[in-house]
């Protein structure tokens, strides 16, 4: 199984999850006042956790020279929006998922804003940076909206996972 094989599901399924949740949060009367809410006051609001979350799977296919990426540097200003760029980075992703993923251990540099860098596989780089710093961002907005008062469990975590619910057996 190569690696795209791996990652792109995850990000596919996880996008999915985020979108669902913030659909639970819509029809339980939330809307624009969410995105603004924040775990903690040190933390970014929703609206950028949302942005964070679809724009890591770009961030990492060009680093690894498969395409060109810009950032999103707009969060979302209304749930619409947030489901829209959730829309868009799933297409995206689809696209992504039929190009070569480089080998695994190809090296890959990330440099970050504040004048750190790291020399890495592409293997390393997935694990240990693109899905670490994925998982963490929509764990955030999960809490944010659990914390919102938005019923959420870890089915709207993983709401994937059904597909292989084993059905019991009739009596």
């Amino acid at each position: 199984m190569e690696l795209k094989d791996h990652i792109t599901p995850v990000w596919d399924q996880l996008l999915g999850a985020l979108d669902g949740m913030l659909k639970k949060a819509e029809d339980a009367g939330r809307g624009e006042d969410l995105l603004a809410a924040r775990i903690a006051e040190d933390m970014f609001p929703l609206a950028t956790q949302v942005r964070f979350v679809c724009n890591m799977p770009g961030e990492a296919v060009e680093r690894f020279g498969l395409t060109s990426f810009t950032s999103n540097e707009n969060d979302p200003a209304t749930i619409a929006e947030a489901h829209k760029l959730i829309a868009d980075t799933r297409a995206q992703l689809a696209e992504w998922a039929t190009v070569d993923f480089p080998a695994e251990d190809k090296p890959v540099e990330l440099a970050l804003g504040n004048g750190m860098t790291f020399d890495l596989t592409v293997g390393e780089y997935l694990r240990d940076w693109a899905l670490a710093q994925f998982y963490f961002h929509i764990t955030a907005a999960y809490m944010i909206m659990r914390k919102e008062g938005v019923a959420l469990g870890k089915a709207e975590f993983v709401p994937y996972m059904f597909k292989y619910l084993r059905q019991p057996a009739s009596a």
